[in-house]
């Protein structure tokens, strides 16, 4: 019965894994080949993360080659990004130097790739540089692990005499030429592995992010009895940082940029590619190989700067109290789940209760719905009609100069004409003796030119003229006088 019960309880953790996992629900999503297919191209090579707008660009293209092919995809691209990021192949992140967003495929999606890619073109899994690495590696584990002081001694010894041997044959001369294909065999088996490291870092981002929020909802549930994690956060300890995750991501990425590691694994790799069993590598293999180390620091930066933002959040977030609100938040609404369990007991939850909620009157519409005016939509079919041309009216034009501007001709005129008669006289004078035509124009014309002469107020005085209403209205001025007519 004890296998039975172990046999059955495997059966139903596959199936929650069967409803749960990302990896298993894209190998069985109906356009599997599609996703894979498109989505690896695109963002399973060297380009991992895309704007979403070009990728949607892009799956119209293939979409369209598709349909060509026989495939049945109705929908338009936009539809099935959706469809995919909410299924969660897709990752969605705001674009840094944009308002836009970014697209990415997340680990699972990843996996289920690889292992579609793998059926596509099967690698042997047993050989014999992979059997030489495994054993080699459980020798030095072993060695370490060896509670026996002779023993290790013992297999280090050894270990020293072999290198020490091979020195000594290739001071002689004797040199023993690597079999290429064992060398190829060697680089396929780094190259598999090497692949498989993007994956690795997307479960680690996605591992800090679920850590990120696990710690604000710890805050958020905290009592006076549990406050271990925000004790530590006031005392400027990065929770984050300091996780196991934390300090397995900072060891791992201190040994990526150290400088020795990184110049002795590039030389290393162009020595590999360089090699007669590297001439069997594709040429997007090689470039794989060759930017492999870039791509592991680009990788590496990005998650340190996902940690470093994680942490620098959490920090501020209890500093600043904002937790206490959604702590308060958090009480009210379960004192309110509990007074409905109580009320419910008396209460049918379809009862009308009489209490009006009214709603937002905002309209939330999607921005594909907006229509772009077409200039060629406007109609103009009337037929264009020519008019003869008409012969001016210089009085009309005249009088409409006269609406819009100061007859300044005719104020120099006043001024001049005034002036014949008398050594000097002021804006009043002026008036007096022509009077304004403009009505309110014609003063403010005049004490305009008075100013442009320099000339001095000495006093106020009173104006009086008739509008072009015919009525007479009357202003209080500075007192400037005109001993000349302004040019």
């Amino acid at each position: 019965m004890a296998v039975a019960r172990g046999s059955v309880a495997g059966v139903l953790a596959l199936a929650k894994l069967r409803e749960l996992d990302v990896t298993w629900r894209l190998l069985r999503a109906e356009h599997a080949d599609v996703v894979a297919g498109l989505l690896g191209a695109h963002l399973g090579g060297e380009t991992r993360r895309m704007p979403a707008e070009d990728l949607v660009e892009l799956l119209d293209a293939d979409f369209d080659a598709l349909r060509g092919q026989g495939f049945d995809l109705p929908r338009s691209a936009t539809a099935y990004v959706t469809e995919w990021r909410t299924g969660g192949f897709l990752l969605r992140r705001p674009a840094e130097d944009s308002r836009g967003e970014t697209l990415e495929l997340s680990p699972e999606a990843l996996t289920a790739i690889r292992t579609l890619g793998s059926l596509a073109e099967p690698r042997s899994s047993v050989t014999e540089s992979r059997l030489a690495s495994i054993a080699a590696q459980v020798h030095r584990l072993a060695i370490e692990v060896d509670p026996d002081v002779e023993r290790r001694v013992t297999a280090l010894r050894a270990e020293r005499d072999e290198l020490d041997a091979r020195i000594a044959r290739l001071q002689a001369g004797e040199v023993d030429a690597p079999d290429p294909d064992r060398v190829a065999e060697g680089i396929r088996d780094v190259l598999q592995q090497a692949q498989e490291m993007p994956t690795d870092f997307g479960r680690v981002r996605a591992r800090f992010e679920t850590l990120n929020r696990d710690l604000r909802e710890r805050i958020v549930q905290a009592d006076d009895s549990d406050r271990h994690v925000l004790d530590e956060v006031f005392r400027g300890v990065d929770v984050i940082t300091d996780s196991d995750e934390g300090r397995s991501f900072a060891a791992f990425t201190a040994l990526v940029l150290d400088p020795a590691v990184g110049a002795a694994l590039e030389e290393d790799l162009d020595l590999l590619v360089a090699s007669p069993g590297g001439s069997g590598l594709t040429a997007s293999e090689r470039r794989f190989l060759s930017r492999f180390l870039g791509t592991l620091r680009d990788h590496g930066r990005e998650v340190q700067s996902v940690v470093t933002t994680f942490a620098r959040g959490l920090r501020r977030y209890v500093q600043t109290q904002e937790f206490q609100r959604e702590q308060a938040l958090r009480r009210l609404v379960q004192e309110t789940l509990a007074l409905g369990i109580d009320a419910a007991r008396s209460t049918k939850p379809y009862r009308e209760t009489g209490v009006e909620l009214p709603l937002s009157s905002l309209t939330v519409r999607s921005a594909g719905a907006v229509a772009l005016f077409h200039p060629g939509e406007l109609d103009a079919s009337a037929p264009i009609v020519d008019r003869p041309p008409t012969p001016v009216d210089l009085a009309a034009l005249r009088a409409i100069a006269r609406e819009t501007e100061v007859d300044w001709e005719e104020l120099r005129g006043a001024v001049a004409a005034v002036l014949a008669h008398r050594g000097s006289a002021s804006v009043a004078d002026v008036i007096a003796a022509r009077p304004a035509t403009q009505g309110v124009a014609s003063v403010a014309g005049l004490v305009t030119l008075a100013s442009e002469t320099d000339a001095e107020a000495t006093g106020e005085e009173d104006v009086t003229w008739r509008g072009l209403d015919a009525v007479e209205r009357r202003a209080r001025i500075p007192r400037l006088v005109f001993h000349e007519v302004p040019g």
